[in-house]
């Protein structure tokens, strides 16, 4: 939400300079993403080298067909020449001059030139040169003005903004008027009355407005206005317009986003002339129906989708966007102005189902107060009226049952226990008074801008915190018997964290929501957020493979990620199995995801029980499966390159898990190294080969470590060669080669009853 200062300004005044304005409202109201500065830059005087001057004289330059060579008073007694590009405009005209020397936006400084022979003393200037709108096709030429005036009396040159973050459960910050009723609040100031004063109207004409779903449309006003001139929006309006971030169209058009901008109300304007019978009907689409919306789409509706139609067909998606069929063009003479309220997960629905989101959508979708239409129809209808010479003659309010104002008990000296300070009780009452709450005995009376948000008394405690931030002491809460440790499986997750930020992997939090899922019965939601997030995952990794690609695309290098999160196993009519999952991927291949599964389990003081495996996002003869998952070389086909990675189930991590650590004094003794190969079964693992060797040799056998894995005629065909550095050593006493003998006969007969091992050499 893009905020201009001056309009602002127009609703609460402050001094404080900017820059502490803003960290203020960053801390109470919302997020400062930005302060941003459109237009001209009011720096060094700049803004009185932009004047008003009167054209005296406008003629083709003699040496460019496509140039007038004009003459121009801008107040100084002499006139100035001015080359200038456009033909919107000859003598008596008011416009808009640049003199040497002015910073135009963007930052170019202007110079007196020579062009095509002919010196331009200044510059006669478009709405796009200063940042009013998107026109460039002439200049902008003003209604009146003295020459030689500032310009910026005239028309606003620059503007300062502020860029906010506002979260979904303050739509009423969605408009300038609803920051500064907070700001009001923040700085113990007067708020300005809500814009808008109705007009005399000088009709009674009729205005047929007929509502059947009142669930989905529970007020509806509508306005009707004849002898409209459409015309371009006099240029202090498309200047705020275009700061704000909108795009100026027309004057009709622009009132309504103007209105939506400054109160938060999203309105319509319709062609009245283009209306079936004069009419308008709130319903729901019919299945199959089409409209053609102001994008120029041809949209098929669905049943569910919420209408504005006539007497004949659908004519706008209600709160979303219009129809191509009632807009307001060139030609318009009578025009009906929607100030309606519509329900907001029906629009939602509607333009998440159709991927069609507008500024109205928006607003709609987080909830717009019902009691706001009618103020904002009376300041569509004063400025109407005022900007294209309307008449307005015809009115009507259709509503249902519409909500009352909550009534949520308080009790201050809550307040100061959960804030943690003491808040003055007038304080208190000032803070909610001037957010529109009103005292009522020991509760509030919510304002409906508010009644989504504030229905508890915590809510109202919040409130006055957001405005004591900055006077919170940076202390623990005071607690009596604050005891309490880590829990066994915290202590391990910590540890498994550690182990794997210490390998140089980065944890990423990816969406549990996915497109879709291996699973054929994995959860679907029945109402997504979008079409990509529709489907709770049974797995980690498919999204760990997606962010690594992401990382690829866009130039990382040396990517290692991994993610400990929930899976959403199904269970039927049962809700799901929630699963805590660790996975992992890093480049490398098979070797890396290795070194990774191992230094997890070494972490644990365990050794896993590893075997083949197979899985589709894997290599196949490069995956290997243990008791709590899999890891392996990710296959080609999921993603380019050498990739490694893993995906372990923590419950069953943990279960193997020797915890706490038990630590053994180091041992002094020399240990006795030595390199046994041995002749196997080619589909016999060798993890197999060292369980079975640590149950025979017992705990004499420090270390059993694969170096070298051979395949070929001199072991013979369906076997393979297996060689392992071996390590004996006791806390006893100094190992003689006769002990390592025996140790070493006790492995060598083990290996060879259980796996037909045949010893190559050692």
């Amino acid at each position: 939400m893009k905020v201009p200062i001056s309009w602002l300004r127009e609703y609460v005044e402050w001094d404080l300079p900017l820059d502490d304005l803003a960290s203020q409202i960053d801390v109470s109201i919302a997020v400062v993403a930005a302060i941003e500065q459109t237009g001209v830059p009011d720096v060094d005087g700049n803004l009185g080298l932009y004047r008003v001057g009167r054209v005296l004289e406008a003629g083709k330059h003699p040496n460019a067909d496509r140039l007038q060579l004009c003459l121009v008073d801008v107040g100084e007694g002499e006139p100035r020449r001015i080359v200038c590009g456009a033909w919107n405009f000859g003598a008596g005209a008011t416009v808009a001059v640049a003199l040497p020397g002015a910073v135009l936006p963007g930052g170019m400084k202007l110079e007196r030139a020579k062009l095509r022979g002919e010196v331009s003393d200044g510059m006669i200037l478009s709405e796009r040169e200063l940042e009013l709108g998107p026109d460039h096709s002439g200049i902008l030429v003003l209604p009146d003005g003295e020459p030689g005036a500032p310009l910026a009396d005239v028309i606003p040159l620059g503007e300062t903004l502020l860029d906010l973050e506002v979260t979904n459960n303050r739509s009423d910050l969605l408009s300038v008027y609803g920051v500064a009723r907070d700001l009001s609040a923040l700085l113990r100031a007067d708020l300005a009355p809500m814009p808008g004063t109705d007009p005399e109207r000088v009709g009674e004409e009729p205005v047929e407005v007929e509502i059947e779903d009142l669930e989905g449309c529970p007020r509806y006003i509508g306005r009707l206005f004849r002898d409209v001139h459409i015309g371009p929006s006099p240029p202090w309006l498309r200047a705020r317009l275009t700061a704000a971030g909108m795009r100026p169209i027309s004057n009709v058009v622009d009132i309504t986003n103007y209105v939506m901008l400054g109160l938060g109300n999203p309105l319509h304007a319709f062609d009245f002339s283009q209306l079936a019978e004069g009419r308008v009907v709130v319903r729901r689409a019919r299945s199959g129906e089409e409209l053609r919306t102001l994008d120029g789409e041809l949209r098929t509706l669905d049943a569910d989708d919420l209408v504005i139609a006539d007497a004949q067909r659908a004519i706008a998606l209600a709160g979303i966007m219009g129809g191509e069929d009632t807009e307001v063009s060139e030609s318009t003479t009578s025009v009906l102005v929607e100030a309606a309220n519509f329900e907001p997960v029906g629009i939602w629905r509607s333009s998440e189902r159709m991927r069609l989101r507008t500024e109205g959508s928006n607003r709609w979708e987080k909830g717009v107060d019902p009691y706001l239409a009618e103020p904002a129809a009376a300041l569509a209808t004063e400025l109407l009226v005022e900007l294209t010479g309307a008449r307005w003659t015809g009115h009507t309010d259709v509503q249902g049952e519409l909500p009352e104002r909550p009534l949520v008990p308080y009790r201050p000296e809550r307040a100061d226990e959960v804030i943690g300070l003491e808040v003055a009780r007038s304080d208190q009452e000032d803070r909610l008074t001037h957010l529109g709450l009103e005292l009522e005995g020991s509760s509030y009376r919510v304002p409906t801008w508010r009644a989504r948000d504030l229905t508890r008394e915590i809510d109202l405690v919040e409130e006055v915190a957001r405005f004591e931030l900055d006077r919170v002491p940076f202390t623990l809460p005071l607690r009596r018997e604050m005891t309490g440790r880590l829990s066994r499986e915290q202590r391990l997750r910590r540890r498994l964290e550690d182990v794997l930020v210490g390998l140089g992997l980065s944890e990423v939090i990816t969406p549990s929501l996915r497109a879709d899922d291996v699973d054929p019965n994995a959860i679907t939601l029945e109402e997504p957020i979008s079409i990509e997030l529709a489907v709770l995952r049974t797995e980690l990794l498919p999204s760990l493979i997606d962010f690594a690609a992401r990382n690829v695309e866009v130039g990382n290098q040396r990517v290692a990620l991994f993610e400990i999160a929930h899976v959403y196993l199904p269970r039927g009519d049962e809700l799901p199995d929630e699963p805590l999952h660790v996975a992992g991927i890093l480049e490398g291949g098979f070797p890396a995801a290795k070194g990774i599964a191992d230094a997890i389990y070494a972490a644990f003081k365990t050794t896993p029980l590893v075997a083949p495996a197979e899985h589709r996002l894997f290599h196949p003869g490069k995956t290997a499966r243990t008791e709590a998952g899999l890891f392996g070389e990710v296959h080609p086909a999921a993603l380019d390159g050498s990739w490694g990675a893993f995906e372990l189930d923590l419950e069953s991590l943990f279960a193997v898990a020797r915890d706490p650590v038990r630590y053994e004094d180091v041992i002094t003794y020399p240990a006795v190294r030595q390199d046994l190969a041995f002749s196997i079964p080619e589909d016999v693992p060798a993890g197999d080969l060292v369980d079975a060797a640590e149950a025979a040799a017992g705990t004499e056998l420090r270390e059993m470590r694969v170096f070298d894995v051979y395949r070929g005629p001199q072991v013979g065909e369906g076997r393979k060669s297996i060689a392992f550095s071996v390590e004996f050593q006791s806390p006893e006493r100094t190992l003689s080669d006769e002990d390592a003998a025996t140790l070493r006969r006790r492995i060598v007969d083990a290996l060879r009853e259980r796996f037909d091992a045949e010893l190559r050499s050692g």
